[in-house]
């Protein structure tokens, strides 16, 4: 068979597998909950068989987006560098990625043969069955990261020595793989052992700075996260397992699966008309009055937001039909419309089910319904401050213009029966997870075959043929994101083992003993860390560590959560390298430091906000006294 049919095979595979893992992990909680309802019993192991279901899509996806080349990093205009320059640079970021997932792909197996008996199982099947994805996706990704350096086969040879150096790094790994498989090792592996420990000691700071450097060249975040925890954990002499091993309890915890649900639902709301429908209906309600077009693009990117969990799918998906509406207007000049929308995609970051918002209840170990609910102040303040922006330019603009709206009820009907069924979705969600009627995951479930059932057979905008289609779309999103989530859980189990967190609490208490110096320099941290790292990374990465901080001076735990998540959120819109400033770059066609210039009254309105949020605790608890859960 010749080697493009295999490869295009071995595609369709990947693809289907995606598509099929997808479908279950949404159809066996709504399942589940009928079953309940009806029979009064579930579904047996069906925690379980999601929780692995999720491995799956994690590494599926992974692969899928290293195929894709879409994997989430910072690339920072290497694309402007000179040819010959470029693929040395992407030469080289090839070569560290090979490196990172080859040590990966062999401690993963090895984890799999010694981590776990064979006899255990998931439901109908053996643990081994169901940890074998990891391996295997880390093998895969290893060969896309070899097959996409650029240019010659000399270049690829290049990437491919990687392999060697991973091998070299997880040569401890490799020995418990040849001793679980032969019962056997060649004894002069023991020395390379050694020499790895020696090598990992001696080179870590410089490694660590180059893995760090290559981050903003183009080596994906999860590669740069994952390549700092190795070295950590052999310059430590610490066992490589206790990476994959962190993959794994973290990509199977109860809350997890709500990320790749609450994902898709903003990715089918987003290939529907459903963006149209809503755009109609909030002008409707906000056309009639200054400001009003600027409202209805900040509600309706709030809205996606609040769903995709990932604010720059807002800005590609809608920003090109709200850009259009802003400006036809008369009333918004173009570099206003681009910068309001490029700092509207973080917004829904603050209002339940965002999928931030989940991760954190997950990484500090509160309630996360409490948290939904200490987001809801704070995020209609942000909406307010921008709207108020939006009323005070349409009121000073001295364009011509396009006459307002007349209010009118027929129109308002109108457009609310061809919206009601998406509008009823928050409500379904918020109504069953608060009311205690379904968990998080059986939400997340419900709203991903309720929003099917709505754009698929009731406005009919999604063909069933097309359904493949568009789950594939999302699977880059949500295997990029659980990859990195993965990976950023072995650093922070490091980081908390050689307990930093309580060295820093210690020094913390030594040296600041004034709450709102704290919080200064808190916003200062997080605004830094936003512009780096992407949401999800730096809520597993940086959580554990602020929180004993935090406990010092008496900060709510909810106050924190929204402070963290309101900070991160500005910090997609911090130069030089904030993640939206790049999409709207890319969506609007602008170069950088038009997007820059563009943006920045909006960065300094939200940056107000930010501040308000953090000194003003009430923002974040005041519900919290009347809603608690």
């Amino acid at each position: 068979m010749p080697l493009k049919r295999i490869v295009s095979l071995w595609h369709k595979a990947e693809n289907n597998l995606a598509f099929v893992v997808l479908i279950l992990i949404a159809l066996v909680p709504t399942i589940e909950v009928i079953a309940r309802g009806v029979f009064k019993t579930g579904i047996p192991s069906s925690a379980r068989y999601i929780q692995h279901l999720i491995l799956w899509i994690a590494f599926a996806g992974g692969m899928i987006t290293s195929r894709e080349g879409k994997h989430l990093s910072l690339s920072a205009g290497v694309e402007l560098l000179k040819l010959p320059v470029r693929e040395i640079v992407n030469t080289a970021t090839a070569f560290i990625s090979v490196t990172v997932t080859t040590a990966l792909t062999l401690s993963s197996l090895s984890l799999l043969l010694i981590g776990f008996d064979p006899f255990l199982r998931v439901g109908i099947f053996s643990i081994r069955f169901a940890l074998l994805i990891l391996p295997l996706g880390f093998a895969v990704m290893t060969a896309r990261f070899i097959t996409a350096a650029p240019g010659s086969i000399f270049n690829k040879l290049a990437a491919g020595l990687g392999v060697i150096l991973g091998i070299f790094l997880a040569v401890n790994s490799l020995v418990n793989i040849l001793d679980a498989i032969f019962h056997f090792y060649p004894p002069f592996m023991e020395n390379l052992i050694e020499l790895s420990y020696l090598a990992a000691s001696t080179l870590i700071w410089p490694a660590v700075i180059i893995l760090i450097i290559s981050a903003f060249l183009g080596t994906p975040i999860f590669v740069v996260l994952a390549g700092i925890t190795l070295l950590l954990f052999l310059s430590s002499r610490g066992v490589l397992e206790v990476i994959p091993n962190e993959a794994y309890t973290m990509l199977t915890g109860p809350a997890i699966p709500a990320i790749p649900l609450f994902t898709l639902v903003g990715f089918i709301l987003s290939e529907s008309k459903a963006g149209e429908r809503l755009v109609r209906l909030f002008r409707v309600f906000f056309g009639w009055m200054p400001g009003g077009l600027a409202i209805m693009a900040i509600l309706v990117s709030t809205f996606f937001t609040t769903f995709t969990g990932a604010s720059g799918v807002t800005i590609l998906a809608l920003g090109g039909i709200l850009s259009y509406m802003l400006v036809e207007s008369g009333r918004y000049r173009e570099n206003f419309s681009t910068g309001l929308l490029t700092a509207s995609g973080s917004i829904g970051l603050l209002f339940p089910p965002s999928l931030p918002i989940i991760l954190y209840g997950v990484a500090a170990q509160i309630n996360i319904k409490n948290v939904f609910v200490g987001g809801i102040l704070p995020g209609l303040l942000t909406v307010a401050a921008l709207s108020v922006a939006g009323v005070v330019t349409a009121l000073k603009s001295k364009t011509k213009t396009i006459p307002y709206r007349t209010f009118k009820a027929a129109d308002v009907v109108k457009a609310v029966r061809e919206s009601i069924w998406d509008i009823l979705l928050p409500f379904i969600i918020l109504t069953s997870f608060f009311g205690g009627i379904t968990t998080l995951v059986e939400t997340g479930a419900i709203a991903v075959v309720y929003t099917l059932i709505v754009q698929v057979f009731i406005h009919k905008d999604i063909k069933l043929k097309s359904l493949h289609a568009v789950f594939l779309k999302t699977v880059p999103i949500i295997g990029g994101v659980l990859v990195i989530l993965a990976v950023a859980k072995g650093l922070s189990y490091y980081i908390i083992d050689v307990e930093i967190p309580a060295r820093l609490s210690i020094w913390v208490e030594a040296n600041i003993h004034s709450k709102y110096i704290f919080l200064i320099l808190l916003n200062i941290a997080l605004l830094i860390t936003g512009c780096l790292m992407d949401v999800f990374s730096a809520i597993v990465v940086v959580v554990p560590l602020i929180i004993p901080l935090a406990a010092i001076y008496d900060i709510h735990p909810v106050h924190l959560g929204i402070i963290f998540l309101a900070n991160l959120g500005l910090g997609y819109l911090t130069p030089p390298v904030g993640l939206n400033l790049f999409l709207a770059s890319y969506r609007f066609n602008k170069p950088m430091s038009e997007i820059y210039k563009n943006v920045f009254p909006f960065f300094l309105i939200l940056l107000v906000t930010v501040l308000l949020i953090t000194y003003v605790p009430w923002l974040s608890t005041a519900l919290l006294t009347i809603i608690s859960f």
